[in-house]
């Protein structure tokens, strides 16, 4: 598995162990920050809380990606990564 990610991306060992950290920090950062939001936000009925939530997390989880990835030295990675999503989400042209 980790071979076919090595190749997909076209890095070494060590670049995809730093990216699969910047996953999981990114991921567990956005969580705890769109938790923190949705808690002052405070919505009361359940549904508007889930949409919200949702909303909020796909539009934080690129930022903090992004942000979590420049101590690891993975920024232009992410950078591209984040751009080609963009694009194939229809976001970006």
């Amino acid at each position: 598995m980790f071979k076919r990610l090595r190749e997909k991306w076209k890095v070494g060992p060590l670049q995809l162990g730093l990216i699969l950290c910047t996953f999981a920090i990114g991921g567990s950062a956005t969580g705890w920050a769109a938790k923190k939001i949705m808690n002052y936000l405070a919505p009361e009925q359940d549904w508007i809380w889930a949409t919200l939530y949702i909303l909020l997390v796909t539009a934080v989880w690129p930022l903090m990606v992004l942000a979590i990835s420049i101590p690891f030295g993975q920024f232009r990675f992410f950078r591209s990564y984040i751009k080609k999503l963009g694009e194939k989400m229809g976001f970006l042209r």
